[in-house]
């Protein structure tokens, strides 16, 4: 699928993620139970959600000579360690209807990695901080936890991009806002979660509305859900973060909607969410190849297609593409 570098404006929807390292990703302060779907409720594209603990994955073969990519220890293990946040944020992961088996996107593209790669994956949920702490150990082989690129982060990480990294924002229905660009937020009230990526692109936004003679947007802070109420209350006309949970909230809520969307790493670079592994260990070329072979065999749209995030797919696995700039010093 090919989306334009600049605004993204879809009915899709986004979700606010905790950013380490100046990125974005789903962590503990982006949702909470709130989020929790409904008993038989639908996924964006209308797509029936399986909230149980028996998942049913989809599933594919393993290829050997990709399987062979994989590190001599990991190999001899039999066994690839993923981590991921809380599993607090629908559809990407989250807690199935018995409280403790984490289902969503995530956990089913690792089940596609390691069917490919001849490994049991073992999903462990952390805080979101505590996914690089466990990468940087080693003890974990690969974070998958909508875990955006950034030229920062590649420093010490190597990435096997996966999905696209798009910022939604979210209104109460009939709100009559449509978000193309900064000037539809002039003199609004928008929400975000401080220290993220969307945060930096209202703060700019805002500086780029003053200097076109608008009015500045302003910006309210919250973690969590707690902006849900600030929408429903009207407090604030809009919020803003990146991608599948604010369009499943708005399915499963009903009362919301998204309006609009927009590249997570800025008008200039089209964000990508990757499969992260400590730089240099020798696991990313096996993670780029087995991604590309699921995309190949389709198995990988079969995923997209039954959490709705069809529009987020990408054509082809990339290793460390040009990421999120660095901050401005």
């Amino acid at each position: 699928m090919s989306l334009p570098r600049r605004a993204l404006v879809t009915a899709a929807g986004a979700f606010a993620a905790a950013l380490v390292l100046t990125g974005c990703g789903s962590g503990a302060t982006g949702a909470s139970a709130d989020l929790a779907p409904a008993k038989g409720s639908t996924a964006p594209n209308g797509a029936v959600v399986n909230l149980s603990p028996n998942q049913n994955r989809v599933s594919t073969p393993k290829v050997d000579a990709i399987a062979a990519l994989v590190p001599e220890e990991i190999r001899k293990r039999g066994t690839l360690s993923v981590v991921d946040s809380l599993g607090t944020t629908p559809p990407l992961d989250f807690y199935a209807d018995d409280d403790k088996t984490v289902i969503g996107v995530e956990p089913d593209i690792a089940e596609l990695i390691g069917d490919v790669l001849g490994l049991k994956v073992e999903v462990n949920s952390v805080s979101w901080e505590n996914i690089f702490v466990g990468l940087d150990s080693g003890k974990y082989d690969v974070g998958l936890s909508n875990i955006t690129v950034t030229e920062e982060r590649k420093e010490k990480y190597d990435f096997a991009t996966y999905r696209l990294d798009v910022l939604g924002f979210e209104t109460k229905k009939g709100s009559g806002l449509k978000v193309t660009g900064a000037k539809d937020l002039a003199g609004k009230t928008v929400g975000v979660n401080t220290g993220t990526n969307q945060e930096k692109l209202l703060i700019s936004w805002s500086e780029e509305n003053v200097k076109n003679g608008l009015k500045p947007i302003d910006i309210k802070y919250f973690s969590g859900t707690e902006f849900y109420l600030a929408l429903s209350s009207g407090r604030i006309d809009a919020y803003v973060g990146p991608n599948p949970n604010l369009a499943f909230h708005a399915v499963q809520s009903g009362e919301t909607e998204v309006v609009g969307t927009y590249s997570g790493a800025g008008a200039d670079v089209l964000g990508k969410i990757a499969a992260t592994t400590k730089k240099d260990n020798g696991l990313v070329k096996a993670l780029n190849s087995a991604i590309n072979e699921v995309i190949k065999n389709g198995t990988y749209g079969q995923v997209l297609k039954r959490w709705g995030l069809e529009n987020e797919a990408v054509q082809t696995s990339e290793i460390n593409p040009l990421g999120l700039p660095r901050p401005k010093q």
